[in-house]
């Protein structure tokens, strides 16, 4: 419960307001002839209360910062963190299966973003489909391994200080657990909920507790909180994977008829395809406390978190993979009849000779993350306090079925694909009946295994000595170990040797087929279809990993990165007036060495070599941020400092790898020598506090960034490359096929800059019972420039960074009364792009155009109503308007299709007590 008075009142007024009436309580017999005047109290609740309580934290921080706030156990404003942090400004989010995954924070991506679990750098990562970027290796943290329950409190730091672990462009995320102390003796919550999703059509459990006490008069605590939860939906939607175009027409075969209309230049879909994706997860989280304090000089806390997400996902797929063969049996074979070209693309075209494949992938994988902390803080004296952390986390990820059937139908007459009049919903024809199971012919068997450990080892001491009333002086030493390892094997020159059935021949029985089928998205046709995974699976014994099934390492994911950090940092905090303005911040540095070791397989002469790279860097970071109370609701605040963040753990793998996975072809190299990205940041804000519980703030950023980190992409032949053609052998593949190149390197960097706006209002000038009613509304603009190069390390095109949205806005309307509450949220951001250059060759004149993912703009609402004091029952709905997402190629001059897909909108039912 959360108690605020209805006049304007500074904290410090506040307090002195607060002391006179407590002592006009104790006032003697005879003080009682003096009257005395009862302000009218405001009881705040639910979610009014967790607003209040961020902009109390925003309010008392000498940084900027936001903050998300639950009012009680379970009751965080949305059940994932990603999209609870979408709410903050500047920060926007991307999706997997519909479910936010990693944020971006004022046009930095994940990467750039560093997240604290109690206090302590964290790191998770899950697996997701090939389109989705497969398993993740990089640095940037999976908000899906928890659950929101879990929680009581983010805080997203958006400027730097000496006192926060270095390594963040964008912002560091604090999340915290809840402890013992947070609660009044002993406390029960429990948390009921029921959802249903309508694409999946499938009811969902979830259910969040927590038991907290204290005894011995406040001196000892216990807290323990579980969490579970299951989803299941259903991503439907298309595909073109990319497009392809260049000298004779891609590789085709115009009929005499249509050779005028089919330019040299034109393009042509890689892998037009429909796709249906099915994600089961199951996601359980145990927080447990305990908090000791002996004394009010001395305090402990020991913290610990388990997380586990399990997952399944069966993807299945039909696409005319024959348009993007190179060789003999593919492009060059297919005869295209009758087409449109439309600004260089054939959109609709009708074909001979075209190889039909349907295929079916089942993906099983799980996290495992767990966190232990103890922090103690002891006061020497009445100025000097020394605290210390020390802890250690861990995120284990495997995947160890991941494996894909493939039947094929060759040679298809009369096949046609049509984006005439829709670039999301194509038509296709295939030439035969999708639906008819006979005639598939069993083609690929690919399988696949992964495995990515994250550790963390953090231990610090720090001290806080205040000086005198207006000074404080704190500092500090880190030591942080981190680790990456990673695993993969693969069956790679075995894919396409299959197995006979029974009646010695490839062909798949017709009882050895299932039926796909899209239920929500228009299209034609809406069925086809697959093998029946599971049965295929078991009649050859395909898990066994021995003869014709058996795996072999991976070299490109065999590696590990091993970092040691030292930091010092010290910093003043102070507080001063400049004539009658009050001035208060603190300014101080921070100095890092990193020593980096890197380990992977190069190869030499075409053999492959276990090799390692260490290297060692220094920062010295300094920053300083300013706040001024222009008048006690009216303040300004500046900050400016250094900051670095350190290279992805994908770009400083040693060596290049070859790597041929049906219809994708590449070649990977590392870059352990790479430099960190390191900018100067600069930011100015302004916020009025005009009301209990309102604010209206604006802020200015900047960012010069000295050197970026680009992953180069250049499609070519391999017999270009220069690399040794024995590379090849075993991968299905020639010197004369044509692949992506991706190299990691130092680009000069570039500027970024935009702008904030922030309003909160509960609206208490309303009459009645509309004085409950309250609003949430903030924008954020982004502007980027940033040189990206070729390969060669010549200059390809500028453009706003990867992951960028220029715009962005979070609006939310909510509603909090005696017995019902409610809100309703909208979250947009506009298009933003996830590659540059593109992979297609010669897209524009300047380079290969850009790969892009539409904007999108997500409905939520959920409505609550309080039976009695401990009972509580509510209604949510999530994605209301089946919000699409949708990703594309694009040039100056034409935008075509990548990938589009949508999830459904998912309802939940809930009951809550808490005693």
């Amino acid at each position: 419960m959360y108690s605020c008075r209805k006049q304007n009142k500074t904290p410090v007024t506040l307090l002195a307001l607060s002391i006179s009436l407590a002592l006009a309580g104790t006032a003697t017999a005879q003080d009682a002839g003096t009257a005395a005047t009862e302000l009218d109290t405001v009881t705040v609740t639910g979610y009014r209360a967790s607003v209040e309580k961020a902009l109390d934290i925003k309010r008392g921080e000498a940084g900027m910062v936001d903050a998300i706030v639950a009012e009680d156990i379970g009751k965080f404003p949305d059940s994932n963190l990603a999209e609870s942090l979408q709410r903050i400004p500047g920060v926007v989010i991307t999706r997997d299966g519909g479910e936010g995954r990693q944020i971006t924070v004022r046009g930095l991506g994940p990467d750039f973003t560093r997240v604290r679990i109690n206090g302590m750098e964290a790191l998770s990562t899950v697996g997701s489909s090939d389109g989705q970027g497969g398993t993740n290796r990089s640095r940037g943290f999976d908000f899906n391994v928890f659950a929101s329950d879990l929680f009581s409190q983010l805080v997203a730091r958006k400027t730097a200080s000496a006192d926060v672990d270095e390594g963040s462009l964008g912002a560091t995320v604090d999340l915290r657990t809840a402890r013992p102390f947070d609660y009044d003796g002993l406390t029960v919550v429990g948390n009921v909920q029921a959802a249903y999703n309508d694409a999946s059509e499938s009811a969902m459990p979830r259910f969040a507790g927590l038991i907290a006490n204290s005894w011995a008069d406040g001196k000892v605590g216990a807290l323990l909180s579980v969490a579970y939860s299951e989803r299941k939906t259903v991503e439907e939607g298309t595909g073109t994977v990319r497009w392809a175009g260049g000298d004779k027409n891609g590789g085709f075969n115009p009929a005499s008829t249509f050779t005028d209309a089919l330019r040299p230049d034109v393009y042509a879909p890689r892998f037009p395809r429909y796709t249906l994706m099915e994600h089961d997860q199951k996601r359980l989280g145990v927080t447990g406390a305990l908090q000791f304090k002996p004394s009010d000089r001395t305090s402990f806390n020991l913290d610990a978190l388990y997380s586990k997400i399990d997952a399944k996902r069966d993807e299945k797929y039909i696409e005319a993979n024959g348009l993007s063969k190179s060789s003999a049996d593919g492009k060059p074979q297919v005869l295209v009849n009758d087409g449109e070209v439309r600004n260089g693309a054939l959109v609709y075209a009708q074909m001979d000779n075209v190889d039909i494949r349907a295929e079916n992938r089942h993906d099983e994988w799980s996290t495992d993350f767990y966190q232990l902390s103890l922090d103690g803080e002891h006061k020497l004296t009445d100025s000097f306090t020394i605290t210390g952390k020390i802890g250690t986390s861990k995120s284990k990820h495997e995947n160890p079925v991941q494996a894909t059937i493939m039947m094929d139908k060759l040679d298809v007459q009369g096949y046609s694909y049509d984006y005439r009049n829709s670039l999301t919903r194509p038509v296709f024809n295939y030439g035969v009946d999708p639906t008819d199971p006979n005639g598939w012919t069993l083609s690929t068997i690919r399988l696949r295994q992964n495995e990515v450990t994250n550790e963390f080892h953090n231990g610090q001491l720090e001290f806080n000595w205040v000086a005198g009333p207006s000074f404080t002086l704190a500092g500090g030493v880190q030591a942080k170990n981190y680790s990456f390892d990673s695993l993969e094997r693969r069956r790679t020159g075995n894919e396409a040797l299959v197995p006979t059935f029974d009646d010695g021949t490839t062909t798949v029985p017709a009882n050895l087929t299932d039926l796909a089928s899209l239920n929500g998205l228009s299209g034609a046709p809406g069925k086809w279809v697959v093998p029946d995974f599971g049965a295929i699976a078991s009649m050859f014994d395909i898990f066994s990993n021995e003869g014709m099934f058996a795996l072999v390492d991976y070299a490109a994911s065999m590696r590990s990165v091993e970092e040691q950090d030292r930091s010092g940092w010290l910093m003043g905090q102070f507080s001063t007036e400049i004539g009658s303005i009050p001035l208060s911040g603190n300014i101080g540095v921070r100095h890092v060495r990193t020593k980096q070791v890197s380990s992977g397989i190069a190869t030499a002469s075409g053999t492959p070599v276990a090799t390692t790279v260490g290297r060692e860097y220094n920062d010295t970071l300094p920053s300083l941020n300013l706040v001024a109370e222009i008048t006690p609701d009216f303040l300004v605040r500046f900050a400016a400092a250094k900051v670095m963040s350190r290279p992805g753990l994908g770009s400083l793998t040693p060596g290049v790898t070859v790597n041929v996975s049906g219809s994708a072809k590449t070649v990977s190299g590392g870059n352990p020598f790479l430099d960190p990205v390191r900018a100067k940041s600069y930011d100015l804000g302004f916020e009025w506090y005009f009301d209990e519980g309102a604010m209206l703030g604006a802020t200015l950023f900047y960012k010069d960034i000295d050197s970026f980190i680009q992953n180069t992409r250049e499609s070519r032949t391999y017999a270009d490359s220069g690399l040794p053609a024995s590379l090849l052998e075993g991968l299905n593949a020639s010197p004369s096929d044509e692949f992506v190149f991706t190299v990691p390197i130092n680009t000069p960097g570039g500027k970024l800059q935009g702008a904030e706006f922030n309003y909160v209002q509960p609206f208490t000038f309303l009459p009645g019972k509309w004085s409950n009613l309250g609003a949430q509304l903030n924008y954020t603009y982004v502007d980027s420039d940033i040189q990206y190069l070729l390969s060669s390390g010549a200059a390809a095109q500028k453009a706003a960074m990867t992951g960028q949205s220029k715009n962005s806005w979070n609006a939310t309307l909510f509603y909090e009364g005696d017995r019902f509450s409610g809100r309703v949220s909208a979250t947009n951001r506009n298009d933003y792009l996830i590659q540059v250059p593109g992979t297609e060759a010669g897209f524009n004149s300047e380079a290969n155009g850009v790969h892009g993912q539409s904007g999108s703009t997500i409905v939520d609402a959920s409505l609550h109503y309080r039976i009695n004091d401990r009972l509580e029952v509510s209604l949510e709905g999530a994605n209301l308007t089946n919000e699409a997402q949708e990703s594309w190629v694009a040039n100056p001059s034409v935008s075509l299709p990548l990938e589009y897909s949508q999830t459904g909108r998912t309802y939940t039912v809930g009951l809550r007590y808490k005693f």
